[in-house]
């Protein structure tokens, strides 16, 4: 009874977060960010029941190690098809499935790239900010719909040992500063915004492409880890957020980490020197693949397990309000 009762701990943490962040935008936004308020005036209050309950039971699953990859892959697709779904109504011409009625271009580099052109920032900006101040990385493992995609197609089984990716950091430190730069010189310029369109679009088809063709191949998130300009941001600006992963003595050197890792942050460098690379989202599917235990949350003054579960309470919560909120 005392371990049934722990086990649900987490699941209840979660939703009350989760029902009680909802409340707040339910309450103090005046324009109704909930699509059920949308449809029927207080229906967002069975909304936000409905959304906490499933981070509830999303946290119950996630809290046994053995089941996080699974549960977190299952939460990561969920959150993009409801996000592509609601596009796909708001080009068919029901607006009311859009955040503010407008259509804005479904690239993750633009969340970056269209504060740069517009000098204003946008609803998912702020949203894309508070994850990583909250969760450090989890946006590249949790939120991120084009991520999931790769992430999803990544999984293929690949011939031989998974080699590290060649030239990733030499392509992701020119990738990100030279999209801004271009945005930034759209807007100097002048462009029209059919060109920045062209451009941006261009750009996540190559994106696309990659995560189509190159992922499956190479039986790693390319994409994110390589291409994407948020994912690079990511990877420099998590620093500041405390939680961390790391590789303790225990190890043994057993390399069994290695493939589940498609974030491709643990090779045998990084393995050796203790802690995960730059990559690393703290996905934490290859705690379980960890047979001495050796690889586990940090959090400062908590324990590898306190740490690995106040982890999972941030990222579900915040996961509950982007698949409630997360929208074109």
């Amino acid at each position: 009874m005392v371990v049934q009762l722990k086990s649900l701990r987490l699941p209840l943490a979660v939703f009350l977060m989760s029902a009680f962040l909802l409340a707040v935008v339910q309450l103090k936004v005046h324009r109704p960010m909930l699509i059920a308020e949308r449809f029927y005036v207080g229906a967002g209050w069975v909304q936000i029941v409905l959304m906490a309950s499933w981070g509830a039971f999303m946290a119950f699953k996630m809290q046994n190690p053995q089941h996080t990859a699974r549960f977190r892959q299952i939460a990561w697709i969920t959150f993009t098809t409801v996000f592509f779904s609601q596009l796909a109504l708001g080009l068919a011409g029901y607006t009311i499935f859009l955040m503010t009625g407008k259509l804005h271009l479904p690239i993750p580099a633009m969340i970056i790239g269209g504060p740069a052109f517009r000098h204003e920032l946008s609803f998912m900006t702020i949203l894309f900010v508070s994850t990583v101040l909250l969760t450090g990385p989890a946006w590249c493992s949790q939120y991120c719909y084009f991520g999931a995609l790769d992430g999803l197609l990544s999984g293929k089984k690949v011939k031989g040992k998974r080699q590290p990716i060649k030239y990733k950091w030499l392509i992701k430190s020119t990738i990100l500063p030279l999209f801004i730069i271009t945005a930034l010189l759209f807007r100097w310029f002048g462009l029209n915004p059919v060109s920045t369109t062209l451009f941006a679009s261009a750009f996540g088809v190559v994106g696309l492409l990659i995560i189509l063709f190159v992922s499956p191949r190479k039986g790693k998130m390319i994409y994110c880890t390589t291409y994407c300009p948020i994912g690079t941001v990511v990877s420099i600006t998590k620093q500041v957020n405390p939680f961390r992963m790391v590789i303790n003595s225990s190890c043994t050197s057993c390399m069994r980490c290695m493939p589940a890792c498609k974030y491709d942050a643990l090779n045998i460098d990084d393995i050796k020197r203790g802690k995960p690379a730059l990559t690393c989202t703290l996905c934490g599917d290859c705690v379980s693949t960890c047979k001495p235990g050796a690889i586990q949350y940090r959090f400062p003054g908590l324990s590898a397990e306190t740490a690995r579960m106040f982890y999972l309470f941030l990222t579900i919560s915040t996961y509950v309000v982007f698949l409630s909120l997360g929208r074109i």
